[in-house]
Formats: structure tokens, C-alpha cells, sequence
């Protein structure tokens, strides 16, 4: 399997899961002009032109995070990345990246845009200071280890990222107590260790 990815965006979720599900892949390097390391147009694996991509060994290529996450998880169902399919625990792990997405990933989109207002800026980071706040209280709760409970998923993977860009991009994070315990739980896990490295990301925020 090939993940496209570039170092540090939403592709570091699939990346994580993946090593933490001991499969083999293959990294391709996607530059911020688009082209791959062959020279290709990533836009001829991906249309749409952004990351994550998975090439599969026939060819066949599975894009968005979410999807790319339960696909790795799913090959190694033992390992318990994602509840069996079909179950509640299931589609509670789904609205749990259902949330990621819309609520906290695509919400930093203007954060990252220099053409954002700075007014729209201020709106923004007030709405993930909110969206934060639940999901420390959501850590929190019943002295829990991660989103789910007591197993590290493929939900924590995708909030672990963004996290990570959440203080790149300037947010206390040490307000919240849970979030704080959370992210440096999940950076000591030896598959997501891996991963930074990989990228050349350990010394990043």
C-alpha cells in the first residue's frame, strides 16, 4: 500500500494507524505544488488535490481520513483500532470522527488561509476554544484514557493531529487538563513515536 501524504497535515492519522496496526506501507512524499517524487501530478491519484490518499497493491485508491483510518483498521480487527463493524461501539467511534472532521479539522481551514480576516480569525479560534472545552470534558469523564474509553483507537490518531496543530497554531492547550494528559499519552505510544520521526516531526510543536 502507498499513503500519499505531506509531514504533519491530516495524513499523519493514517500514517499513525497503520503503523500501529503493524501493516506495511509504502510513503509518498506529496509537495506543496502538487507533484510526487516521479514527477506525477498528485492530482491524477486524487482530484481533489489534497491528502490523505491509499493506493491499495490492485490499484484501487481510497481518499478521506476518516475512511482511510476504518479501511487500516479493519484489516487487523484484533487489535481492536476500531470496534467490529455493525456494532454500537462502531458508530460511536464514527460520530467521534464525524466530529473531528467538521467540527475541528475543517474549522481550521481559515486559521491556515492569510486571506482570512482577522475578525474571522478571532471567530474562528473563539469556536475551537468552545470545541475544545467539550472535548476535555468528554477525556474526563469516568477517568477515561481516550475518546472511547480504555482502547486507543483511530479516533484518538485524528485528534492527536489536530491537537498538534491547535498548538502549533497558539492555543494554551494546558487549560485543559484531559487534553494535556491525552496528547502526551498518545505521543509516548511507540507507533505514533514512529511516525513523528518518519516525518521529521519530533521536534515540531
Amino acid at each position: 500500500m502507498k499513503l500519499y501524504y505531506s509531514p504533519g497535515a491530516c495524513s499523519l492519522s493514517p500514517h499513525i494507524v497503520a503503523r500501529e496496526a503493524g501493516l506495511p506501507i509504502q510513503l509518498v512524499l506529496v509537495g506543496r505544488d502538487k507533484q510526487l517524487p516521479d514527477g506525477r501530478d498528485f492530482r491524477t491519484i486524487n482530484p481533489n488535490g489534497y491528502v490523505p490518499a491509499l493506493e491499495l497493491d490492485d490499484g484501487t485508491v481510497l481518499t478521506e481520513g476518516p475512511a482511510i483510518v476504518q479501511y487500516l483498521a479493519d484489516q487487523v480487527p484484533e487489535l481492536g483500532l476500531a470496534p467490529p463493524n455493525g456494532s454500537i461501539q462502531r458508530y460511536q467511534l464514527q460520530s467521534w470522527l464525524n466530529f473531528i472532521t467538521t467540527e475541528l479539522h475543517k474549522t481550521f481551514s481559515p486559521l491556515f488561509n492569510p486571506k482570512t480576516p482577522d475578525a474571522f480569525k478571532t471567530m474562528t479560534r473563539e469556536k475551537l476554544t468552545d470545541r475544545f472545552s467539550f472535548v476535555n470534558e468528554q477525556l474526563g469523564k469516568d477517568g477515561r484514557r481516550y475518546l472511547t474509553g480504555e482502547t486507543f483507537t483511530v479516533a484518538d490518531a485524528y485528534l492527536f493531529v489536530i491537537l498538534r496543530w491547535a498548538g502549533a497554531m497558539g492555543f494554551e492547550l494546558t487549560r485543559w487538563p484531559a487534553i494535556t494528559r491525552f496528547i502526551a499519552d498518545v505521543a509516548a505510544r511507540p507507533a505514533v513515536d514512529s511516525a513523528l520521526d518518519a516525518e521529521k516531526l519530533k521536534k515540531a510543536a
